[in-house]
């Protein structure tokens, strides 16, 4: 049973990184950047660590949220909180949900 429901939490990772990088692309895309340009903005090695964030490996450390939300053109509070959502969905909940919907 436990293997089952760490199968099934496995499973709600990958969706949610999915979901966050459709998200993401559609941020760098909205800001008309292409995957080369973000990166170059970002100071990353390799292009293709934006390209593996969109398709749901991996996340962005915390230490550069604030960069990438500047890259971006978002508002860091914003962009911080849609990614909780798909990064932490416990935590988001806990923080930004109704609290009469919990009762």
């Amino acid at each position: 049973m436990l293997a089952k429901s760490n199968q099934s939490q496995q499973s709600e990772t990958s969706e949610l990184r999915h979901a966050a990088g459709i998200w993401l692309r559609e941020q760098r895309e909205a800001a008309g950047l292409s995957q080369r340009e973000l990166a170059r903005m970002l100071e990353l090695e390799y292009y293709t660590f934006i390209s593996q964030l969109e398709n749901g490996r991996g996340r962005i450390p915390p230490n550069r949220y604030r960069d990438w939300a500047r890259a971006l053109k978002l508002d860091e509070k914003t962009f911080v909180r849609k990614l909780l959502m798909f990064y932490d969905p416990v935590s988001y909940e806990i923080l930004f949900e109704d609290p009469a919907r919990a009762s």
